[in-house]
């Protein structure tokens, strides 16, 4: 078996250019750990603004020598350490959350806990898969902080985007009756959720779920004393007129990742790939995401 494997990084952040491939030693899982072979890792926001040093001027960063790229994956298990009672073999998907780490998930191979992976379900491709982990827990624990709607008028705006679409079903479940802001083209695809639709937002929602990263624009729209949950890590929109003002920051929860792949695989929430692109052309992905319009996931395959 190979002794390294290639990984994607950036030593100077400054954008899809500055990313490259690397060689890096394959470790063997600790206790709790395993080992996973990577068979696609999704292209998110949160890794074109940690490419372009988004990060490092936040003082978020401190990597010395290169940070990893890519937070979430999906592949099967090759190796496991002690104590761990997963099997080789298995198909999992997870997330690698934090800033200041030379590794990410654009790689080939993956050492990460058991217990931030969850096992994908068998009617689940594991491309698909690959998509839901950091939206769908972002999602997920953005509704946590909504709580109950109890009926209550909740907006989300980027409705049709890879957390607002995934906001959407979870917080009906939770009692929302939820309204999805976004561009006339995706009412469809919207409406199709479940979801009230519109093009344009007058103030006045009970809580906002701020899936297009609106921000002080976005508070705006709440109601006096409701609430406003972005998802700008490190940029919290002031709050005003009494308006609870938090920020989601997707965090590893297998026991939560596994109801969430289950939901997938049962098309509750929706996967959608754009395309799938081999790892080396990672920039590509990057500068083809930040053209905009994409309604769909790129995932990158070692």
């Amino acid at each position: 078996m190979a002794t390294t494997f290639r990984t994607a990084v950036v030593r100077s952040p400054e954008g899809p250019d500055a990313i490259e491939m690397i060689e890096v030693p394959l470790a063997e899982p600790g206790p709790g750990q395993v080992r996973v072979a990577i068979a696609g890792a999704g292209v998110n926001p949160v890794d074109l603004a940690v490419a372009a040093g988004v990060f490092h001027r936040l003082g978020m960063v401190h990597q010395p020598g290169h940070t990893g790229l890519g937070w979430d994956f999906a592949g099967t298990v090759e190796a496991v350490g002690p104590g761990v009672g997963l099997p080789v073999g298995s198909r999992v998907a997870g997330l690698v959350d934090g800033f200041d780490r030379d590794f990410g998930t654009y790689a080939e191979r993956l050492v990460i806990a058991v217990d931030d992976i969850a096992v994908v379900p068998g009617n689940l491709d594991l491309i698909a898969a690959a998509t839901v982990p950091v939206n769908g827990l972002a999602a997920a624990q953005l509704v946590d902080l909504l709580g109950d709607g109890a009926g209550r008028r909740l907006l989300v705006t980027g409705a049709a985007g890879a957390v607002g679409a995934y906001v959407i079903p979870l917080a009906q479940d939770r009692g929302w009756r939820v309204t999805g802001l976004a561009r006339a083209g995706d009412e469809e695809f919207v409406r199709g959720l479940g979801a009230d639709f519109t093009t344009t937002a007058e103030p006045g929602w009970d809580a906002v779920a701020d899936g297009a990263v609106l921000q002080e624009r976005g508070v705006e729209l709440v109601r006096d004393g409701g609430d406003f949950v972005g998802m700008q890590p490190g940029s919290v929109p002031v709050g005003v007129r009494g308006v609870r003002v938090r920020v989601v920051v997707a965090r590893p929860d297998g026991a939560r990742l596994a109801t969430l792949l289950a939901a997938a695989a049962d098309g509750r929430l929706p996967t959608r790939v754009h395309a799938v692109l081999p790892l080396d052309r990672a920039a590509d992905a990057h500068r083809a995401f930040a053209g905009g319009g994409v309604r769909g996931r790129y995932v990158l395959r070692p």
